[in-house]
C-alpha cells in the first residue's frame, strides 16, 4: 500500500502556505515533522485533509482528537517500527474524523531523515485523501490485518497463561510474566506490580532500571495512584494519552516524564471478588486501546491473579512445612565425649531456584550409656507437609527405642512396625549406627538406605557395604523385620559419613558414580569434620539438586593415652530372650571387630554357656563383658558376673543327661578360665589367645584391604 504514496519533496523553511497545484490535483498535502521539537508543519492542502485550521496544526498531539484510537495504534505501529528498524520510509492507512463527524480514509507516506549517528530526527511526507481510492477489498484487507494482529496478541496471552501454569512461587509468577516476551510483544515497555498486604499495596515489580518512583514502595489503597484506584474499585484503568495521565494522576505523572509514557493499562488482580494486588502496563509508542485489546488485557490480568493466588497459598504452605520441619529436626547436637560431630541439612531447590522445597530427610544423634552413641540418617518418601510430619514422628520413636537400650536391629524393626501402624502411604529409608567410642566397635543396620562411607585416619575414604533390609514400613508390611547387622571397628581419627541420596544423586548419572565422586571429595577434604561438612554442602548447592540433603559426620577422636584395650558390656535379665540374643550378637560382633573371627564360634559358645549357668543357678541377672587384653600376649576375655557367691562346680553327666557338661565344654574350648569373687557375687571368666597374625590382624588394615565392614563368622547379623 505504501507504493501509492508520492515522493516527498524537500520542503524549504519558507514554503508557501498555498497548495502545490500538482499535489492539489491529486488531493495531496505535505507535512514536515521535527522529531526533536515534536513540531509538525503542514501546508494548506494537508490541513484541509485533516479539516484543521492553521492554528491547529503545530503539534502532532492535535491530530489525536481527529483519529480513532484503533487507527492511532495502527499509525503509531507503522511509524515506530520504521524508526526502530532503520527504514527510510513508511506508509499507513488510517481514518480521520472531520468536524461534521464523518470518517474519511487517508494515507500517509513519510521519508525518515537521520543524522550522522543514524538517529532519526525529521520526517518529510505527504498525506492524501484515500476514501475513493480504497476499495472494498482493501478495506477487508485492513480488517484482516487487524484480525491477524488480534490473533497474535491472543496467542501471546495464551503463551503467558501456559507459562503461569508451571509457576509455583510468587517469584515464578513474576518471572513468567516478564520472561515469556508476552509483554514486549503486546507492546508494553514497562511493568509494575503490587500485592495487597495489611491494607496497603507493596510494590514487587518496579519496571525497568531507574524507573522507581520514590514513595511508592508501599502505598495506601486510598491514595491517588492508578494502581490504588484499580484495587479500590476492582476495575481496570486505561489511560490513553500523556495529557490524560497528567490530569488524572498529577502526583505520579511528573516522575514518569523521562520514560515518555504515552498510554497505560492498570489491571486489578482479583480472586473471588477479593483484590490481591494490581499490575500496570506502560507504553511509550502507542495511544489508546481497542475494545479487543482491553478484553485481552483484562483476561491476562485474571489469569495472573489466579496464578498469584495459587503461588501465595503454596508459599504459605511451604512456610508452615518448613517451620514444622525445623521444629522436628534436632535444635542442637549434644556434645559427645570422644567424638567430633557435624550435621548439615539443605532443602531442595524448586521453581526459580530461589526458593526451597520441604522434605522428609532427617538426622539425629543419640547419646547412650557406657560411652556409646547412636547416629541416625533417614529419608521419608515425599516432599510435603505430611512427609515432614512423618519424619518428626519417626525421629522421636527411633530416639526412644535406642534410649531404652534396644540393640540396633530391634530399634529398626520397631520403628518399621510403628510406621506401618501409622496407616500412612509413606515409607522411609534409614540407617542406624551405634558406636562404642571407647572400643571403636560400630554396629550398623540399614533399611533401604545408602551405604555409609568411612574415611580412615590416613585419609582414604571408601564405601562400607552393609547388607540391608526393606525400607521402614515396608519391612513390617511384608513381615521381613529381621534386619542384618554390620559390624566394623572405627579407629581413632576415622570419620563415619552418613547422608541421604540428595548428596550423591545427579541427573543422568549412575548412583555408584555419585558415591565414588563423594568418596573422592571426602578423601581430599579438610580434616575438620565441620569444614568438611561445609564443603560437601557447598558442592550440593553448586549442583542445584532437586532433592533434600541431610548429612552427619562422626569422627572418633584419638585417645589421650595409648589404648589399653577395648570393652563391650551387656546386661542380661532372666526371662528376656531378646537380651540373651543381643548378648550373643555383641560377643560375635566384638570378636569379629577385634580380629578374632576365626574363634568367634568358640567364644560365643562359651559365653552362652556361662550366661545360661548364671541365669539358671543364681535366680538373678548377669552382666556380660568382652575385653581385649594387651600385654605380652593379646587375648579376648569373656566375663559373666552374677550376684551369687556360690562357686560353679563340675558335675559328671550320664549318657542320657541333658546337662552337666557346661564347665567341661568351657575347659575344652578356652585357653584359660577361672572364678573371681566380686563383692556380693562372683565373676566367671574365660580367655582366648589371639596372638597369631592370622587370628588378630589390625582391624583398620583388614578394612582397608576389603573395602567393607568386618564379617562376624556367619556374616552380618
Amino acid at each position: 500500500m505504501a507504493d501509492r504514496g508520492a515522493s516527498a519533496p524537500s520542503l524549504p523553511d519558507d514554503w508557501p502556505d498555498h497548495p502545490d497545484p500538482i499535489l492539489a490535483l491529486n488531493h495531496m498535502g505535505r507535512f514536515d515533522w521535527n522529531l526533536d521539537t515534536r513540531v509538525m508543519r503542514m501546508d494548506a492542502q494537508a490541513r484541509g485533509i485533516f479539516d484543521l485550521r492553521p492554528d491547529e496544526s503545530d503539534h502532532p498531539d492535535v491530530l489525536v482528537s481527529r483519529i480513532p484510537p484503533a487507527d492511532i495504534v495502527r499509525l503509531d505501529t507503522a511509524v515506530s517500527q520504521a524508526l526502530k528498524d532503520g527504514s527510510e520510509t513508511y506508509g499507513a492507512y488510517f481514518r480521520v474524523r472531520r468536524r461534521d463527524g464523518t470518517l474519511r480514509w487517508t494515507h500517509s507516506h513519510g521519508h525518515i531523515r537521520r543524522d550522522g549517528a543514524g538517529l532519526p530526527h525529521r520526517i518529510l511526507g505527504v498525506i492524501r485523501d484515500a476514501t475513493e481510492e480504497l476499495s472494498d477489498s482493501e478495506v477487508r484487507g485492513v480488517q484482516a490485518a487487524r484480525a491477524d494482529a488480534l490473533r497474535k496478541q491472543t496467542n501471546i496471552v495464551q503463551l503467558t497463561t501456559a507459562a503461569l501454569a508451571h509457576a509455583r512461587t510468587v517469584q515464578d509468577v513474576i518471572d513468567a510474566v516478564k520472561n515469556t516476551h508476552g509483554l514486549t510483544l503486546l507492546g508494553a515497555t514497562s511493568l509494575v506490580m503490587g500485592l495487597v498486604e495489611a491494607g496497603r499495596i507493596r510494590l514487587v515489580v518496579e519496571g525497568p532500571a531507574g524507573s522507581f518512583v520514590p514513595g511508592t514502595r508501599i502505598t495506601r489503597i486510598d491514595e491517588q495512584y492508578p494502581m490504588s484506584e484499580a484495587v479500590r474499585t476492582l476495575s481496570p484503568r486505561f489511560i490513553e494519552s500523556p495529557e490524560e495521565f497528567a490530569e488524572r494522576y498529577p502526583v505520579l505523572w511528573p516522575h514518569l516524564t523521562d520514560l515518555h509514557i504515552t498510554s497505560a493499562a492498570y489491571l486489578p488482580l482479583v480472586v473471588q471478588t477479593r483484590p490481591i494486588g494490581a499490575m500496570g502496563l506502560l507504553y511509550n509508542d502507542r495511544r489508546g486501546f481497542t475494545p479487543e485489546e482491553r478484553n485481552l488485557l483484562v483476561a491476562l490480568g485474571s489469569s495472573i491473579a489466579q496464578s498469584m493466588q495459587r503461588a501465595m497459598f503454596y508459599e504459605q504452605e511451604m512456610d508452615l512445612a518448613q517451620g514444622l520441619q525445623q521444629a522436628m529436626l534436632p535444635r542442637t547436637i549434644p556434645s559427645v565425649p570422644g567424638a567430633d560431630i557435624a550435621v548439615r541439612y539443605r532443602a531442595a531447590s524448586v521453581g526459580s531456584g530461589l526458593s526451597r522445597d520441604i522434605g522428609g530427610d532427617w538426622y539425629d544423634l543419640i547419646p547412650l550409656p557406657g560411652g556409646r552413641v547412636g547416629a541416625v540418617i533417614g529419608d521419608v518418601q515425599g516432599h510435603d507437609t505430611h512427609a515432614a510430619a512423618v519424619m518428626g514422628q519417626l525421629r522421636i520413636v527411633l530416639r526412644a527405642y535406642a534410649a531404652e537400650g534396644h540393640p540396633p536391629a530391634t530399634v529398626m524393626a520397631r520403628a518399621s512396625v510403628f510406621l506401618h501402624e501409622l496407616d500412612t502411604d509413606r515409607s522411609a529409608t534409614c540407617l542406624y549406627a551405634e558406636a562404642d567410642l571407647s572400643t571403636g566397635v560400630l554396629q550398623m543396620v540399614r533399611a533401604g538406605h545408602l551405604d555409609p562411607l568411612v574415611r580412615r585416619a590416613g585419609g582414604l575414604c571408601h564405601r562400607v557395604h552393609v547388607p540391608g533390609g526393606l525400607p521402614l514400613g515396608l519391612s513390617a508390611e511384608f513381615d521381613r523385620l529381621d534386619c542384618p547387622v554390620g559390624t566394623m571397628e572405627l579407629g581413632p581419627g576415622d570419620v563415619l559419613l552418613l547422608c541421604t541420596d540428595g548428596l550423591v544423586e545427579q541427573p543422568g548419572a549412575d548412583l555408584d558414580d555419585g558415591i565414588e565422586t563423594l568418596s573422592a571429595l571426602v578423601t581430599t577434604g579438610p580434616e575438620d569434620v565441620r569444614e568438611l561438612a561445609d564443603r560437601l554442602i557447598d558442592v550440593a548447592e553448586e549442583r542445584c539438586g532437586d532433592d533434600d540433603v541431610a548429612l552427619l559426620l562422626l569422627r572418633r577422636r584419638p585417645p589421650d593415652s595409648p589404648r589399653a584395650g577395648g570393652r563391650l558390656q551387656q546386661h542380661v535379665v532372666p526371662g528376656d530372650p531378646e537380651a540373651l540374643t543381643e548378648a550373643r550378637r555383641m560377643i560375635r560382633a566384638g570378636a569379629g571387630a577385634w580380629g578374632a573371627g576365626n574363634r568367634a564360634d568358640e567364644i560365643e559358645l562359651v559365653a552362652d554357656e556361662l550366661i545360661t549357668n548364671a541365669l539358671m543357678h543364681t535366680e538373678g541377672s548377669a552382666v556380660v563383658t568382652l575385653r581385649v587384653l594387651t600385654g605380652g600376649e593379646r587375648r579376648l576375655r569373656v566375663e559373666v558376673e552374677d550376684s551369687s557367691s556360690a562357686l560353679p562346680r563340675r558335675r559328671e553327666a550320664g549318657e542320657s543327661c541333658v546337662s552337666g557338661r557346661g564347665l567341661l565344654l568351657v575347659e575344652i574350648l578356652t585357653d584359660e578360665w577361672g572364678v573371681e569373687a566380686r563383692g556380693g557375687g562372683k565373676c566367671v571368666w574365660s580367655e582366648f589367645s589371639v596372638t597369631k597374625a592370622s587370628a588378630f590382624a589390625e582391624p583398620a588394615e583388614r578394612d582397608h584391604s576389603s573395602g567393607g565392614a568386618h564379617g562376624t563368622g556367619r556374616g552380618f547379623r
